[in-house]
């Protein structure tokens, strides 16, 4: 009876109600995603995503507009630039990305410390079940019907450019436009998860629950099952600690993730020592 009231007390509340139901839509887009993301090797672009945004959040917050969209237009804004630092001027990808996600961040951090504003700010950088609206409940639904949709019409389209985008150029695939599409999902998600996780560890909601189920199993559809089934509960848990306990809800959340994926790696090498010694 403690138990089923531990569960009970906190859904009386609206606002908890809100921010479960967009914690775990988000946690369906990010561990769809999160798969693919550590397949094809994008945790460092995830993390320019993540970090990017936030400028576009003061700047929306200064002009009066849905925070949504500054995130979003400096998500867009980006991947353009990486794309553009990386194809035309002749960078490799991974300095791209770090010259425009630590100007980006650093230039979202100056404009958060001179921004004069009475709301607490906070929910920004390490995410708030108080800060859902049904508006933002509302954005989070789409976009995760949206990535819902996405993935599972171009599923074999993902996977075959993800392992082998030789072979998917010759059957006449587009690698670099699957790419750009998976960006641009990336991206949406990124906004969306602002207020459960924050923009500060969004990036650990897109890898984590991946990387634990790449641990666990090989096989892809189970893989994608495992992230899912991951990021759900930590979102879950994650949120009943920040209500009882008073913590932020993304920092929660982290802890959750970062604690199946150690367990996920001592199971690991536990087993390839067994194997060794057989």
């Amino acid at each position: 009876m403690g138990l089923l009231n531990w569960i009970t007390e906190p859904l009386a509340y609206g606002f908890f109600q809100r921010g479960l139901i967009a914690g775990l839509l988000v946690a369906l887009s990010c561990g769809l995603l999160s798969t693919f993301v550590v397949w094809r090797g994008m945790s460092f672009i995830g993390d320019a995503l993540s970090h990017a945004v936030l400028p576009g959040i003061v700047i929306a917050l200064l002009c009066g507009i849905p925070m949504q969209l500054g995130a979003f237009a400096f998500a867009l804004l980006t991947v353009l630039l990486i794309s553009a630092l990386s194809h035309s001027a002749g960078f490799k990808e991974d300095t791209a990305i770090g010259v425009i996600f630590s100007g980006t961040f650093a230039l979202g951090v100056l404009l958060l410390s001179k921004i004069n504003t009475s709301r607490d700010l906070t929910h920004i950088l390490f995410g708030s079940i108080l800060g859902i609206s049904e508006a933002d409940l509302i954005f989070i639904s789409a976009v995760s019907i949206l990535v819902l949709v996405s993935v599972t019409l171009f599923y074999k389209e993902l996977v075959l450019t993800s392992f082998d985008p030789a072979h998917a150029k010759a059957i006449g695939l587009s690698p670099a436009l699957i790419q750009s599409g998976l960006l641009f999902l990336l991206a949406l998600t990124t906004v969306s998860a602002i207020q459960t996780v924050g923009v500060v560890l969004i990036l650990s909601l897109l890898i984590t629950p991946g990387a634990t189920a790449s641990l666990l199993s090989k096989r892809l559809s189970f893989i994608i099952a495992l992230s899912l089934g991951i990021a759900s509960f930590a979102v879950w848990v994650g949120f009943y600690l920040s209500y009882y306990l008073d913590l932020p809800s993304g920092a929660s959340i982290v802890l959750i993730l970062a604690i199946f994926f150690s367990l996920a790696f001592i199971k690991q090498r536990i087993g390839i020592i067994i194997k060794s010694k057989a």
